[in-house]
């Protein structure tokens, strides 16, 4: 493969190459939620909105299990592209492949069996989980095609093809899109056409993904037979990707947490947290193109032992995301009162979403931090760091904050709560990186 992307001698012109059109995909996918919340609360009807929030969890369960094989695998073969092994990166390719798909088959399985107790974990009642069931049935059959879809979409951008990753996203987000509301209002589908649009929509992005690998790419690989690696390898991936997992895994328990100690406070107030996490998705997915775009660029440069390039790297990326974390955070705290009646005619949730919507991006400088710290552990292979900061922000640290400010404040400090974790964690971040990651920068 040609490198020459990654040996621009201009490193901020490599980072936004890479970083830009991941942005763009991640700006479209925020689209999509923004829609899918659209159409799903243009019903109306307060249980469906819940019942669909309430399923959250299960779609970022997903994408941790996917992001296993998707982190650990791109950020390996960032580090196999930079030391020049591409027989190993064909072998890495097709494992984490092969390795997808089998978990998401066993994976749907399981959930199909466990249905009900999985809905009653969640906090449906019966008021919602009609709705929740309907939802949930269709997104658990999608699991193996939605895992898949964030494989390539990371190993494209390791290779460098960080616009044919940023194109196959977009083809099956805006088709998903498109069929929402087809399916929930023409069809009649209701929560379940919300479900069957995204699965549908991630089938095409994968179908997209495999010719362009079959076609486009140099390094990566399809074939069954390549699908063997090291034992070292394998450790290589789970010591970044399960971190990396721990991070969705850690959400999804988040929002079941956060669902269960709002019930009490009634169905509205779920349906408006419902609105104001997707809605501050805008600027997390951002933030998250951002920091992830430059882990392809960390893990080469890395590779490469090149560390006068990795210093002006993360110099300019602690500046220009901290910037684009500020600017967007003023823009949504300000916008709160009419964002949040575009999705819904309802005052109560109107009213609370508002005060949720502006406690959830109030910290996202935080978030930027965290998740720039996180994609060095991941680009440099130095999972113990990732581990740390995966099982803090919406993990430990977050339960932590969750349990005292609720018995502080009880509904607003259930409100505040996840600010409060992301300054603990990005504090923590700031030390980790100190500690563990500063020396990787060192010229001697």
């Amino acid at each position: 493969m040609n490198n020459s992307v990654f040996e621009d001698p201009k490193i901020s012109r490599v980072y936004l190459r890479l970083a830009l059109p991941l942005v763009l995909s991640m700006v479209v996918s925020m689209i999509y939620y923004m829609a899918d919340t659209f159409f799903v609360a243009r019903t109306n009807d307060v249980n469906i909105v819940a019942g669909v929030s309430l399923c959250a969890p299960l779609f970022t369960t997903f994408m941790a299990l996917g992001n296993i094989m998707a982190q650990g695998g791109s950020s390996l073969i960032s580090r196999l592209l930079g030391g020049g092994d591409k027989e190993n990166i064909r072998r890495v390719s097709a494992f984490c492949f092969y390795v997808t798909i089998a978990t998401g088959v066993v994976l749907a399985v399981i959930l199909l069996v466990l249905r009900m107790p999985v809905l009653r974990l969640v906090g449906t009642d019966p008021q919602t989980f009609e709705h929740a069931s309907d939802y949930y049935t269709y997104i658990v059959i999608g699991a193996p095609v939605i895992m898949l879809s964030f494989i390539h979409s990371n190993l494209l951008r390791a290779e460098g093809m960080s616009r044919l990753s940023m194109v196959g996203t977009m083809t099956g987000t805006l088709l998903n899109i498109a069929l929402d509301p087809l399916f929930i209002f023409t069809l009649g589908f209701g929560a379940a056409g919300a479900a069957l649009a995204t699965v549908v929509g991630y089938v095409v992005t994968d179908i997209f993904f495999i010719i362009v690998v079959h076609k486009k790419s140099r390094i990566l690989s399809l074939e069954l037979k390549s699908a063997r690696i090291p034992a070292d390898f394998l450790k290589q991936i789970f010591a970044v990707g399960i971190p990396a997992a721990i991070v969705n895994i850690m959400t999804a328990l988040s929002t079941v947490f956060i669902n269960q100690f709002l019930l009490p406070y009634g169905d509205d107030k779920i349906a408006a947290m419902g609105i104001a996490t997707k809605v501050s998705t805008i600027i997390q997915l951002i933030l998250t193109g951002l920091t992830f775009g430059g882990q392809p660029v960390f893990g080469y440069l890395f590779g490469a032992k090149d560390r006068e390039r990795l210093r002006r790297l993360l110099k300019f990326c602690v500046a220009f995301i901290s910037i684009v974390a500020v600017v967007l955070t003023g823009i949504i705290v300000a916008a709160a009162p009419g964002l949040m009646r575009i999705f819904m005619d309802n005052e109560t949730v109107i009213s609370a979403g508002i005060t949720m919507l502006r406690w959830r991006v109030i910290s996202m400088l935080f978030v930027g931090i965290i998740m720039l710290t996180m994609i060095l552990f991941q680009a440099f292979g130095k999972g113990s760091g990732a581990l740390i900061l995966s099982v803090s922000r919406q993990g430990v640290v977050f339960m932590a904050v969750l349990l005292i400010a609720r018995a502080v404040l009880g509904y607003s400090g259930i409100v505040a709560s996840q600010a409060v974790s992301d300054l603990i964690t990005a504090a923590i971040a700031v030390f980790l990186f100190f500690k563990m990651l500063w020396k990787e920068f060192q010229i001697s």
